[in-house]
């Protein structure tokens, strides 16, 4: 098993052990906190809530998590140790050090830092070429993004290979060429909050006026695009290149006091705090924590439908979980063709999944079963399709948020232009649901019924052979059950 060792476990060193231990990694924990082991675990609660439903496929088994009272046990086998002490150089030079005693030399050291450059964390470190930095986003379990910053004491090698176990844990690992305090992120974060003070300052907004032009405009626009590609399509046809031209000249006008920071005086901190106060103080942190989860997990599961900017991030990492897609050797049994946790967002206001969901995770199925036959991608832009043309689902049980479920398909007839399917859906041995669905293989020119491809028809028939000899499935062939 792979092992991960966490040295702090505050916010952030709390979200980097939920982001390893659910994608299979042993995590290993130290930090001197008493309350450490809660603090975890409440963070740990969250994540086990809202990440599985960003992926599309069953999750790796969740790794072992083990907390220490030493160091040295806690990066014992450790490949990785991520550090999440306070910012404060001599600190982290002096966890350093202490960690390069009882280390494997060629362990991957890496700083959640969000100020400092990986040339100051070496500065006393016996093994300077061992520290990077991996600067992440709250919650870490939840974004992607994490800046990944070397130093010229490190091998290329080992950026490569920081990178590759970023990327296996679902991760975006931003390499930034170049030194610099903040690294990136943090220096545009901080562009707008030194603005933001200044609105307050002056009486101009309040603290949820700012939140609100925010998260309510181009908040909205960077998280799928970022920053140029936004300004680029503004330019319109003609591009950036005249975005630059019409609206360059506005920079040298006197809109913001970005250079220029307002005194935190007690006045200022009181009107920011009971703003604030204002704003949110309805909530608990713990509640705010949980609609930020949920918000999260609807907008990437969005993007993730469009397949674009997070979301095809997400696409790939489903892909790289899952592996090939193939038949299995025996076609006797039942089928595998879903294979998820449900996602908060397929529930509805009785709390538990959406009917309609029944019905996307047999169309999931449906999808699976085609590809499997051969009407893949390739196929489908060939000009030949399946059209589904009759559906019946039986609701047997509910099923919540979180739960895995799974999808056994049988094939009940599969020649000429039709493919007859039978989906039973469960968690565990808990029989959730039933589809049964009946598809005509189509020609995409005319939209009329027309004969599969010779491969497609060979595969689904002998599926359907193999099939018939399962017995026939409850439910199959029946209507509503209304009774005169």
């Amino acid at each position: 098993m792979t092992v991960a060792a966490i040295i702090g476990g505050g916010v952030i060193g709390g979200g980097w052990a939920a982001r390893f231990l659910l994608m299979g990694w042993d995590v290993r924990v130290f930090d001197p906190d008493p309350d450490a082991e809660r603090k975890i675990n409440d963070v740990l609660d969250n994540a086990r809530r809202s990440l599985p439903g960003l992926s599309d496929v069953a999750l790796p088994e969740e790794g072992k998590l083990s907390f220490h009272t030493a160091m040295s046990d806690a990066v014992d086998g450790a490949i990785w140790i991520q550090e999440s002490v306070p910012e404060r150089l001599e600190l982290k030079r002096k966890v350093y050090q202490a960690l390069q005693e009882h280390c494997a030399p060629d362990a991957i050291i890496g700083s959640s830092t969000s100020g400092f450059k990986p040339s100051e964390l070496q500065g006393c470190a016996t093994r300077p070429d061992q520290i990077i930095v991996t600067h992440p986003f709250n919650p870490v379990y939840l974004l992607p993004l994490v800046e990944l910053v070397a130093s010229d004491k490190i091998a290329a090698d080992l950026v490569t290979r920081a990178k590759d176990l970023l990327t296996g844990i679902g991760m975006y690992p931003l390499e930034i060429g170049a030194e610099i305090d903040a690294h990136i992120a943090d220096r545009l974060l901080e562009a707008v909050w030194r603005e933001a003070l200044w609105l307050i300052n002056d009486g101009v907004a309040t603290t949820q006026e700012i939140d609100d032009a925010i998260r309510y405009g181009f908040g909205l626009r960077w998280a799928q695009m970022g920053l140029f590609e936004t300004y680029r399509i503004a330019g319109g046809e003609a591009g950036m290149r005249h975005f630059i031209e019409q609206f360059g000249p506005a920079l040298a006008w006197p809109w913001t006091k970005l250079m220029d920071v307002p005194e935190l005086t007690d006045d200022l901190i009181d009107r920011i705090a009971d703003q604030s106060d204002a704003q949110s103080g309805h909530m608990t942190i713990r509640q705010l924590e949980r609609a930020r989860d949920d918000n999260l997990v609807t907008i990437l599961r969005g993007l993730k439908a469009r397949d674009f900017g997070a979301g095809a991030l997400l696409n790939a990492h489903d892909r790289r979980v899952e592996g090939p897609i193939t038949l299995p050797h025996d076609l006797r049994s039942l089928i595998m063709t879903v294979e998820r946790t449900v996602p908060l967002d397929w529930t509805d206001y009785n709390g538990h999944m959406n009917e309609a969901k029944y019905l996307q995770a047999f169309g999931d199925a449906t999808d699976r079963m085609m590809w499997l036959i051969g009407c893949d991608a390739d196929y489908i832009a060939g000009g030949s399709s399946y059209f589904t043309a009759e559906t019946h689902i039986r609701h047997l049980d509910e099923v919540h948020a979180g739960e895995l479920i799974t999808v056994l398909t049988q094939v009940l007839a599969g020649k000429g232009k039709k493919m007859h399917l039978f989906h039973r859906m469960f968690a565990g041995s808990r029989e959730l649901a039933t589809g049964e669905h009946m598809l005509i293989h189509v020609d995409l020119t005319t939209r009329r019924a027309s004969d599969p491809a010779p491969a497609l028809a060979k595969t689904l028939g002998l599926i359907a052979k193999a099939h018939a000899a399962l017995p026939h499935p409850e439910g199959a062939g029946k209507g509503v059950g209304v009774k005169g």
